[in-house]
C-alpha cells in the first residue's frame, strides 16, 4: 500500500488572485465604503496516476490510483483557487484608514461524503464545502504605514504562489478535493511552500522610493506529520522586504518558530528564508524564486519538519516561469523543484522511503475571452522520488474557465 499523503484539501492556495482587482460592486454610506468582489473556476481535469505506484512518504506528489485500483480518473472541481466572495468596509476617520475584510472559499466538487456521511465518496445529496481564510482589519495612512490585525495569507513564500500561472488554473492535482479547501496543489509542493493563512499581526511600512518592510507575529502553528512536536508559547514571528521599480520586482521574507517537544526534550527553532525576482520586457514575463529553510518541512508549513525527535530536516526549491501575452492570449511554462533531507543517520534508517524529491512541470494557454472571463487549458506532469531511489509519477489534463468579478 503506497504511504503517499495527500493534503491538497489543507495546502490549496487561497483566492490571493482576486486581492488585486478592484471591487466589483462599490455601495458609499456616509463616510463608509462597501465593496464586492470574487472568482469563481471550474475545470474539467483527467489525471493519469502511476498504475503501480512505490511506497513513498511524502505529501502532495505525484498521485496514486483511488481506492479502487483506478489509475486515470475524470473529475469537474475548482483548480487552485477555490470559488470566492469577499467583502470589504472601509472608512477615513480623524485622518486614519481603516477596514476589515471578510473572505469566504466555497468549492464546486462533493466533498462531504455524501448525505449522510459515506466516507468521501461522490453521492447523491452530497454538498460542497465552505472555507473561511480572510478575517482582518487594517489601520494607518500614507504617512505612518499600516497595520493589519486578523486572518490573512502569510509572508513566506506569498510572491512564489501569487505569481504563478497555474493560480486561475489546476496545475498539479486530480480532482475532487476534499473539505475545506476545495482546490488542487498548482505548484505549491513542487517548488514552494504554500504560504497558509495565519492569525497574525503586522506593520507594513510606508514606500520608500519603491521599497516596503512588513514585520509582524502570528499564531504559532502546530507541525503536522512529524512526531510530538508542538507549538512553543511565544509566537512566530515572520518579514518581508520587497522593491518595486517600473516593470521589475525583487522581494525577500523569512518565518521562525519555535517547536517544543515534551519535557522540552529537543526543542528547535524553525526557520526559512526566499528571494523572488520578477521583471517583464514587453510581452515576456520571466519570474525565479527559491527558498531554503530548516525544520519547516515541504508542502505546507510545519509537515514532515523533524524526524519525530526533535532532529530538523533541511529542506529548499525553487521555481521558475516563464509567460508570453499575444493580444488576449498568454503561453506560459514553468518548474519547481521541492527537496527534503534527512536529520541524520537514524532518520535515514527509520524512513528510508521519505521523500527527496518532488518536481512539475505546467504548460498552460490562457485566453481573456473578455477583461473579466478567461478560457484556459493545461498539461502538467509530475514526478516524486525518495531517498531509496523508489519513483512514482503522473500527469494531468485540464481545461476550464475562470470568471472573476
Amino acid at each position: 500500500m503506497s504511504k503517499t499523503i495527500h493534503l491538497s484539501w489543507v495546502l490549496g492556495a487561497g483566492a490571493v488572485l482576486a486581492s488585486a482587482q478592484a471591487a466589483a460592486v462599490e455601495l458609499k454610506s456616509g463616510d463608509w465604503t462597501f465593496t464586492v468582489n470574487g472568482n469563481v473556476n471550474v475545470h474539467y481535469i483527467h489525471s493519469s496516476c502511476e498504475r503501480h505506484p512505490a511506497p513513498i512518504v511524502t505529501v502532495g506528489g505525484a498521485c496514486t490510483p483511488d481506492s479502487g485500483g483506478e489509475d486515470n480518473t475524470s473529475s469537474i472541481s475548482n483548480g487552485l483557487l477555490p470559488a470566492s466572495i469577499k467583502f470589504g468596509v472601509t472608512t477615513t476617520q480623524l485622518g486614519y484608514d481603516i477596514g476589515v475584510h471578510f473572505g469566504f472559499y466555497p468549492g464546486v466538487s462533493t466533498n462531504d461524503g455524501g448525505s449522510p456521511n459515506l466516507g468521501g465518496t461522490n453521492t447523491a445529496l452530497g454538498t460542497t464545502g465552505l472555507d473561511v481564510r480572510q478575517v482582518f482589519m487594517t489601520f494607518g495612512n500614507a504617512d505612518m504605514g499600516t497595520f493589519l490585525f486578523g486572518r490573512n495569507f502569510g509572508l513566506f513564500q506569498f510572491d512564489a504562489i501569487i505569481n504563478d500561472m497555474t493560480l486561475p488554473g489546476v496545475g498539479a492535482g486530480n480532482g475532487n478535493y476534499a473539505s475545506p479547501s476545495n482546490t488542487s496543489l498548482g505548484s505549491i509542493g513542487f517548488g514552494y511552500i504554500y504560504t497558509d493563512t495565519l492569525a497574525q499581526m503586522n506593520y507594513t511600512t510606508p514606500s520608500f522610493y519603491g521599497a516596503t518592510l512588513t514585520l509582524g507575529i502570528f499564531d504559532p502553528v502546530e507541525p503536522l506529520l512529524q512526531g510530538t512536536a508542538t507549538a512553543e508559547s511565544t509566537p512566530g514571528f515572520h518579514g518581508k522586504l520587497a522593491w518595486t521599480y517600473g516593470d521589475y520586482y525583487l522581494s525577500t521574507s523569512f518565518l521562525s518558530q519555535k517547536q517544543q517537544l515534551p519535557n522540552d526534550a529537543g526543542d528547535y527553532n524553525s526557520f526559512g528564508v526566499d528571494v523572488t525576482g520578477k521583471a517583464k520586457f514587453g510581452p515576456v514575463e520571466l519570474l525565479a524564486s527559491y527558498y531554503d529553510a530548516s525544520g519547516v518541512g515541504t508542502t505546507g508549513l510545519f509537515v514532515l519538519g523533524d524526524d519525530g525527535n526533535g532532529h530538523k530536516r533541511d529542506s529548499d526549491g525553487y521555481f521558475v516561469q516563464a509567460t508570453w501575452t499575444i493580444a488576449q492570449t498568454k503561453i506560459g511554462a514553468n518548474y519547481g523543484v521541492s527537496k527534503l533531507d534527512y536529520a541524520n543517520a537514524a532518520d535515514a534508517a527509520a524512513v528510508p522511503n521519505l521523500v527527496e524529491k518532488n518536481s512539475k512541470y505546467t504548460l498552460g494557454v490562457y485566453h481573456a475571452l473578455t477583461p473579466n472571463l478567461t478560457l484556459l487549458g493545461e498539461f502538467s506532469d509530475v514526478k516524486t522520488e525518495a531517498h531509496d531511489g523508489a519513483e512514482n509519477q503522473s500527469s494531468n489534463f485540464n481545461v476550464g474557465a475562470y470568471l472573476s468579478f
